[in-house]
């Protein structure tokens, strides 16, 4: 009776090899998901990006576009700005890049009221 065996020596390389790429694969797994709840914001494309950050701009009067988002959950864009005096206002837009609502959000410390609010 003459029976393949196969050496201990692969045998054992062959399963560490398995078990390290199971261990890599789950880890690429958790990465691409890693529990946060905003894991499903996405900056808008560079091909829309422009045109939103001008009507955003446009409704702020000024200021620097410091975050981006598609699909936002108040709208189909959402463009943060931040004035001179750091206050952060957060512009919201629809499909055509028309302004839906501007939020206040005080200023990038957290300090401030949001008694500005549009």
């Amino acid at each position: 009776m003459n029976t393949s065996r196969i050496p201990r020596k692969v045998a054992l390389a062959t399963g560490a090899v398995l078990a390290l790429a199971v261990v890599a694969g789950g880890g690429t797994a958790y990465s691409l998901s890693d529990g946060d709840d905003d894991d499903t914001q996405r900056p808008i494309p560079a091909a829309d990006r422009e045109q939103a950050e001008e009507a955003a701009l446009a409704e702020t009067g000024s200021g620097t576009v410091t975050e981006t988002e598609v699909d936002d959950e108040e709208s189909k864009y959402e463009v943060e700005v931040t004035l001179d005096n750091g206050t952060q206002v957060d512009v919201q837009l629809d499909e055509d890049f028309n302004v839906v609502s501007s939020d206040n959000d005080g200023t990038e410390d957290g300090s401030g009221d949001d008694a500005g609010d549009d």
